[in-house]
């Protein structure tokens, strides 16, 4: 049996314009865009000795001095790779031309008041515009996605998404001034995960916590329940302070199906942030559970197809990119839903 894992390409890329050198874009955005084949044609970082440093080392020929300079010379038409904090994106947006070609890292802004206001200058500035949220073109959940397509599983009526790890948080140092963390800054994967294979809840349950072990840290540990209806079942669960060796650690995302099951082994999040090996294990009714081998991961590889998705639509091969702000506003409000929910709390037991 013949699995596609790949993302679509472009039929021809265009030059990408990367604005934030952080760890993210040293670590996925840029071997990423190698392994495809897109040519990097500048970088911009406030901090230009770091950006230096990953133009030699990625071989990228411009290092803007400023976004002034940025914007007077960079290549037209090309890909706006924005990979700054959720605070800055709007700030960032308002400078780019009319009509430009957006990506932009996760999440969609701080909160939805601001995913919002990002929508709304997308909108007023003609933008085809989308969200890194990238999970979704990992290489295993291209493979789920194939599978679960041609109907060999049935009917998709179950994901479960569990991950319980130790995560380094010391290396995000940004996110203990956050308000906000564990979903806005992890678990808004897995939920626009689910969206994207069952569409938009009807509700959403949720409660996020801290640790003892990370008080100052705004939560590490979640549990969600997006709500489908009576027949179709979607969960989150994390703990990302499993800080107990790799013996009881694991991380999956499962589909189960009428007729069949898909169960994926995220490595890249255990033993941060060396990884482990994925795994990608299926069984269709009656038979026995197969182990399919799966070339690439979610870091980099998964980086490759949200970028291609703004080219393609670039190019007029599609509409609009799949993760458009139009659809990922929707990610953001499930975000917030599970905000709310959490701090309302539940229903208090009570004997008459």
């Amino acid at each position: 049996m013949i699995i596609e894992t790949n993302s679509p390409l472009p039929k021809h890329s265009l030059p990408i314009v990367l604005i934030g050198a952080g760890g993210i874009a040293n670590d996925a955005h840029l071997p990423a865009y190698k392994l495809a084949g897109f040519r990097v044609a500048g970088i911009y970082d406030i901090n230009r000795e770091r950006a230096q440093e990953m133009a030699v080392k990625f071989d990228i020929p411009l290092v803007y001095h400023s976004m002034e300079d940025l914007l007077a010379g960079s290549l037209r038409p090309a890909v706006f790779d924005v990979a700054v904090p959720g605070s800055e994106m709007p700030e960032v947006l308002r400078l780019l031309p009319e009509g430009s070609y957006v990506l932009m890292q996760k999440p969609m802004g701080e909160n939805l008041e601001m995913a919002r206001e990002i929508l709304s200058l997308t909108r007023e500035k003609k933008m085809i515009a989308g969200v890194n949220f990238q999970l979704r073109y990992a290489p295993y959940i291209n493979a789920a996605r194939n599978i679960i397509s041609r109907g060999l599983i049935g009917d998709l009526c179950d994901i479960e998404v569990n991950v319980n790890v130790y995560t380094p948080w010391h290396l995000w140092k940004f996110l203990y001034s956050l308000p906000r963390v564990e979903i806005l800054y992890h678990s808004i994967h897995y939920i626009d995960l689910i969206r994207n294979f069952l569409g938009n809840p009807e509700g959403i349950y949720a409660r996020t916590v801290q640790h003892p072990n990370t008080e100052e840290l705004a939560s590490v540990r979640t549990s969600i329940i997006m709500d489908y209806g009576q027949v179709v079942r979607a969960t989150v669960l994390t703990n990302h302070n499993h800080d107990f060796g790799l013996q009881q650690q694991q991380s999956y995302v499962k589909f189960e199906g009428t007729k069949g099951a898909i169960k994926v082994k995220m490595g890249s999040l255990m033993n941060y942030p060396a990884g482990v090996a994925d795994s990608f294990d299926y069984v269709i009714k009656d038979g026995e559970w197969k182990t399919l081998d799966i070339a690439g991961s979610w870091f980099p590889h998964a980086f490759i197809g949200s970028m291609a998705q703004i080219m393609l639509a670039a190019e007029g091969s599609i509409a609009r990119p799949d993760n458009s702000v139009e659809d990922a506003i929707m990610t953001m409000a499930c975000v917030e839903a599970a905000y709310e929910s959490s701090a309302q709390g539940g229903v208090r037991p009570e004997i008459g």
